[in-house]
């Protein structure tokens, strides 16, 4: 079976997204599995490689050249998005230039997955600052990809080898939280999960849903009956298909290491309910997966890191184990 193309996005061009999508192509690795390709700017990427003392790229590919040959494409390469004046800025500094550049690459990625000139897509990190000085106002990639692939049903998950999390609301602030859980969503993204994860793992999931309220509510005494109205009910619904699921379980003491050995994937209702969790225990191996588009999409875990961006400090690692989930995706 042939490796899969990958088109790997090469992030906000101020963060640390060029040094991490260099080391990548470097990642003997990723290269046995699959073929990264990534989208972003040659000059800009050979001036992150002398400024961070890492390789520099090793084949550039041109528009023209990917539109006639990309499915030959057989090792790591850059597909090479001419237009950003790679000199005339500074690494680690927020800007819209550099916002609308790696808006860009990520318009290119998706267009390139829809043609079917690539199996997967990765992301390296966009800066949020960046995209909205720039007049983008998706709140993430989640929301680019999901708008742009039409998807029916989609949701943020994030695997990692010591836990795998699924988010009912993302991006939103805590007052929004309330009024976007409804049981429809809830039921679509366990079995987005139930679904990702058995092709991931080959075994059908134990699935864990979190409540909202402090010790899920007790009854009714915290909240106002989110659990017994909106919760539950999917949770009936999930298990009346087969799916093997429980909860509402009380959130804080739901990711210690006796329970977590028991479930296979858990379903949060907010962004930090997961996100805590999952960066304190799997930060640098843990993958964030856009379920429900037509194609594989991962990315890292982490931000921009501009504090650090060019510096040669960054640790890839996220990044790779993006590309090898795609692939795992892919097979």
């Amino acid at each position: 079976m042939p490796k899969p193309i990958i088109a790997v996005t090469m992030g906000d061009p101020a963060g640390v997204g060029p040094e991490i999508c260099l080391q990548l192509l470097a990642n003997e690795a990723v290269c046995e599995v699959a073929t990264p390709v990534v989208f972003g700017d040659a000059r800009l990427l050979s001036r992150c490689a002398r400024q961070a003392n890492l390789p520099a790229p090793k084949r550039i590919i041109s528009e023209i050249e990917w539109a006639d040959k990309c499915s030959s494409i057989d090792g790591p390469a850059v597909l090479d998005l001419f237009g950003f004046d790679a000199e005339d800025f500074t690494p680690g500094k927020v800007s819209a230039r550099t916002g609308a550049a790696g808006f860009r690459y990520v318009e290119k990625s998706i267009e390139a997955a829809l043609a079917k000139q690539v199996a997967a897509v990765a992301t390296a990190p966009l800066n949020k600052e960046a995209l909205h000085a720039a007049g983008i106002t998706y709140p993430g990639h989640t929301e680019m990809f999901a708008e742009k692939m039409a998807a029916a049903r989609s949701c943020m998950t994030f695997f990692s080898e010591e836990m795998i999390c699924s988010l009912i609301t993302v991006h939103i602030g805590y007052q929004d939280v309330v009024p976007a859980l409804t049981t429809a969503r809830i039921l679509d993204v366990i079995e987005l999960t139930d679904e990702a994860v058995q092709r991931v793992r080959g075994k059908k999931p134990k699935i864990a849903v979190l409540g909202l309220n402090p010790h899920a509510g007790e009854h009714g005494l915290f909240g106002r009956g989110e659990e017994e109205s909106i919760i539950m009910p999917a949770i009936a619904a999930a298990r009346a298909k087969g799916i093997q699921i429980e909860g509402p379980l009380p959130p804080d003491t739901a990711f210690i290491p006796a329970k977590r050995r028991q479930v296979d994937a858990y379903i949060c209702m907010y962004h930090d309910q997961a996100l805590i969790p999952l960066k304190m225990i799997a930060f640098d191996s843990a993958v964030n997966t856009t379920l429900g588009l037509p194609v594989p999409r991962t990315s890292v875990d982490h931000g921009t890191a501009c504090d650090i961006a060019w510096q040669g400090k960054a640790n890839g690692n996220s990044l790779v184990e993006a590309v090898l989930l795609a692939a795992r995706f892919c097979s």
